[in-house]
């Protein structure tokens, strides 16, 4: 039984992942390597360590502290990734917190305790507890246990998925503790999907396909959404695809997140920089491409969320 995971963070009185104020529990490791991830600090399965050169104020504790010689100021990246052994022990030694752990593994004991200091406030808005990402299935064990304590302490549970998941496990393991399930389609096209996920889609589609025909029957409620990437998953062809896959699977509610720009500097504090200052990914999108992509969802009869 496995009594740990690899976490994020928690994130406390949150208000856009779900009903009410909430808790987001972020799972670090995706079966998904989208191109233009908002959080590509979840997609490696592993711990990794991040560098904020914002944040530097030049100390030389840290340099001295690695025992590989990995940091070094004449080094443009300061990690030679290739040498960092991933110890951290420069970590704690920088008094700026410009060196950070990414990924801890905690307990399913103190995440449950942790979660449940803010009952009072999940109570009195309609709130509860999110899990979310990188993936929670690719953690279904801990996910699981966790979202069954949390229904038997009477805390509403949401979980967020990319929709690569076995469904049969998913349906033992963590459907019956759910009150509602997020499931993202990002791209409707199977070869573009692999292309700028890293897998195709078939598993995806019919996952949510079930899911919807459980919901039909009585089941667990899902809320399509789509991020609109610029260039990407915007593109009206692709928009198009999703909502008419969505409204031939008797759905009338979905989601529409509008773009974030900020992943590029959580890429390049994982020594993953992006070229091209210019590049339009860079930028918000104007309003009215987002009132574009709503009218194409409104056009086939969705009600957006």
């Amino acid at each position: 039984m496995s009594a740990s995971a690899l976490l994020l963070e928690i994130k406390g009185n949150a208000l856009d992942d779900g009903p009410g104020i909430r808790s987001v529990v972020f799972f670090k490791g995706c079966v998904l390597s989208c191109v233009w991830c908002h959080n590509p600090e979840s997609i490696s399965r592993q711990a990794e360590i991040s560098f904020d050169r914002l944040q530097c104020v030049g100390a030389l504790e840290c340099i001295q502290s690695c025992p590989e010689g990995a940091l070094s100021r004449d080094d443009p990246q300061f990690i030679d990734r290739d040498k960092c052994t991933l110890c951290f022990e420069c970590v704690e030694p920088c008094p700026s917190a410009a060196l950070t752990r990414v990924g801890e593994e905690v307990s399913i004991d103190a995440v449950f305790e942790k979660l449940m200091k803010y009952k009072p406030f999940y109570d009195s808005s309609g709130g509860g507890v999110t899990l979310s990402g990188g993936e929670p299935t690719a953690q279904m064990e801990f996910a699981s246990r966790l979202l069954e304590r949390l229904q038997a302490a009477g805390v509403h549970t949401l979980v967020q998925t990319c929709g690569l998941f076995p469904y049969d496990g998913f349906m033992e393991g963590l459907y019956p503790h759910l009150d509602l399930i997020y499931f993202d389609l990002k791209i409707f096209d199977r070869e573009d999907h692999r292309r700028r996920c890293g897998a195709a889609n078939d598993m995806i589609l019919e996952n949510f396909s079930r899911l919807q025909q459980e919901y039909e029957k009585g089941g667990v409620e899902v809320l399509a959404r789509t991020p609109l990437i610029p260039g990407m998953t915007s593109e009206a062809t692709n928009l198009e695809g999703i909502a008419g896959f969505l409204r031939e699977q008797g759905v009338s509610r979905a989601q529409l997140m509008e773009y974030n720009p900020i992943w590029h500097d959580k890429c390049e504090r994982l020594g993953n920089p992006i070229a091209g200052q210019e590049d339009p990914l860079r930028q918000w999108m104007p309003r009215e491409e987002f009132e574009q992509c709503r009218a194409i969802f409104s056009d086939h009869g969705l009600e957006l969320v």
